[in-house]
């Protein structure tokens, strides 16, 4: 299974976050890759910041989600919040028949829109490195939503 990693990573707490599901990935047997856009670099020499690069990256990120089998969503951001690029990245994935799983480490309300659009969801980075991407269990979150 090839995915699509989508997760805020705009300051320390989130950068390590996305690493560790990123090295969870790489030692899950059932993933053959991943596209994670933290890592991604748009060389086509345009200015980061500008007007050019911004549309450059959109269009990278949607083509990714385009050829992943599935999206793995990191939904950690400002307490109830969800970072709105990976919200979008979330509900593109959906509407192009995508599975998506999210991951959820702090103890926080899940948006209904996003509890219910996902196959699956998961809290722990072990439970990451052990999902079957391939079957794609369903694991649904059973908490307070808004």
């Amino acid at each position: 299974m090839k995915l699509y990693l989508a997760g805020p990573f705009f300051d320390d707490e989130q950068i390590d976050r996305i690493q560790r599901i990123e090295k969870a990935l790489d030692n899950n047997p059932s993933v053959s890759g991943y596209f994670s856009p933290r890592n991604s670099n748009v060389n086509d020499g345009a200015e980061i910041g500008s007007s050019q690069w911004s549309k450059d990256v959109f269009q990278l990120d949607v083509d990714e989600i385009k050829k992943a089998d599935a999206v793995i969503a990191i939904i950690d951001f400002v307490d109830d919040n969800v970072d709105s690029g990976t919200a979008f990245e979330i509900g593109y994935a959906y509407a192009i028949d995508k599975p998506v799983v999210l991951f959820h480490e702090k103890d926080a309300i899940v948006n209904l829109m996003l509890s219910n659009g996902s196959k699956s969801y998961l809290t722990k980075v072990s439970d990451v490195e052990k999902f079957d991407f391939k079957e794609m269990p369903e694991y649904h979150y059973e908490g307070e939503v808004f």
